[in-house]
């Protein structure tokens, strides 16, 4: 039970006195669309309550692993049974290797799985393998790829798509910086271009299939198909950070929907059902380079906790239902058109596309292919879109970067309301 507190700008003011600015995760202070942050009291199906006891149907869903929604009944039951039997061993537990062999059964090139806390351990535990398997020190990446928070992966483009990295954080030295080539997202000519400058010192190339951190951005055709190739002539490992995507667009992830395999994923979210929790999987030959069988090092307290294993367990149960995720994405579908249709009646610029169970909304009138198009989407006219939602009764990601999330319990009342509302914000735009 949540005792009665202040407003939202009163916690606020509150937490800034403590907490670096007022919040632990930097996009959640609504720096990129200003105002003031909502603090949730509670959540429940497809709704958020703050502590002013104001509802939200929730199109943020945690930033994606809620796809039956929150505080789903079976979910609480297994976690509540297990925190019956103790919030954390410290020791193996039977719950890791039944989640472990769920993922291997989805994945094909998943042999072994290694439980980590979060998507950030999850994809700089798999760049340190990947460094130990082939004996390389390079690694690639993608411009507007967010992959957490590990120095190496926080690197963007210099002044050329082909540079080396550059750091976009404080603290990042520029000597580990150098190491983290950085090419275009949709461009395999850029990503060639890096192979053909370093042949043979390229350890691997991590991407999210399809990118989710630069708003929702999908693979055009034969750009997947390309990275595999290229990685496989090198000698280099591809690893698929499926964080947001994995169960998200399809119970098999991105590589269900594109046939492009890995050598290795990285994931989290939906696997933990709403619970800290991350994971790297692939084929045994390289896994098992990990200690305590290889060399490179990687442990963690509480990876593969009891009561994450249990909610990402129930979760798993519920959306490998068959049929579980075509009435979720008609709806979805629907949402998505009626926004198009309401933009396009008030002469807004605007675009919209989805992938499964997640999608993405730009203030522009072409849907955007890389990074670089989606910053020049019009944010001035986002931020008020996104306020007049938010005081109507409708949370999106705080952020025009960001996709957005729907679950199995939006049904065809929170896609009328949101509509409804979003036929008189963009009127007011």
């Amino acid at each position: 039970m949540v005792s009665k507190t202040g407003s939202n700008q009163q916690e606020f003011d509150r937490a800034q006195k403590v907490l670096v600015g007022g919040v632990n995760s930097a996009v959640r202070a609504f720096r990129a669309v200003g105002g003031t942050p909502r603090f949730i009291a509670r959540s429940e199906g497809a709704y958020l309550w703050d502590v002013e006891g104001n509802r939200y149907v929730d199109y943020l869903g945690s930033w994606g692993p809620m796809i039956v929604g929150h505080s789903h009944p079976l979910v609480l039951e297994r976690v509540r049974d297990a925190a019956g039997r103790g919030l954390s061993y410290g020791a193996p537990n039977v719950m890791e290797t039944e989640l472990a062999e769920r993922i291997c059964s989805l994945f094909s090139h998943v042999e072994r799985v290694r439980f980590t806390s979060s998507g950030t351990e999850a994809a700089m535990s798999a760049l340190r393998l990947a460094r130990g398997f082939t004996g390389r020190t390079k690694i690639l990446k993608f411009e507007g790829c967010y992959h957490g928070t590990a120095d190496s992966l926080l690197v963007k483009a210099g002044s050329g798509a082909l540079a080396f990295g550059q750091p976009s954080s404080a603290g990042v030295p520029e000597d580990l910086a150098r190491h983290t080539l950085v090419a275009q997202f949709n461009d395999l000519a850029s990503v060639k271009a890096l192979f053909d400058a370093h042949p043979g010192q390229i350890a691997c190339v991590m991407i999210e299939p399809a990118a989710g951190n630069m708003n929702l951005i999908l693979p055009q055709k034969g750009f997947l198909e390309g990275l595999r190739a290229l990685c496989s002539a090198d000698g280099s490992l591809l690893i698929f950070d499926e964080v947001m995507t994995g169960f998200r667009v399809a119970l098999g992830g991105m590589q269900q929907v594109s046939g492009v395999v890995p050598d290795m994923t990285a994931f989290g979210k939906v696997i933990g059902g709403g619970m800290p929790v991350g994971a790297i999987g692939g084929p045994a030959a390289v896994m098992e380079m990990m200690a305590p069988l290889g060399p490179v090092y990687q442990a963690g307290t509480l990876s593969g906790n009891p009561i994450a294993m249990a909610a990402g367990l129930a979760t798993l149960e519920l959306i490998s239902v068959p049929g579980f995720y075509d009435p979720v994405v008609a709806r979805l579908g629907r949402l998505i058109a009626g926004l198009r249709e309401a933009a396009q009646a008030a002469g807004v610029p605007f675009s919209a596309q989805q992938l499964g169970t997640m999608a993405g909304i730009y203030m522009m009138p072409k849907v955007p292919q890389s990074f670089a198009e989606v910053m020049t989407q019009d944010v001035e006219r986002f931020k008020r879109f996104y306020h007049r939602m938010l005081e109507a009764g409708v949370y999106f990601p705080p952020s025009p970067v960001e996709a957005f999330f729907f679950s199995s319990v939006h049904g065809d009342a929170e896609v009328d309301f949101t509509l409804e509302q979003a036929r008189i914000a963009f009127r007011d735009l």
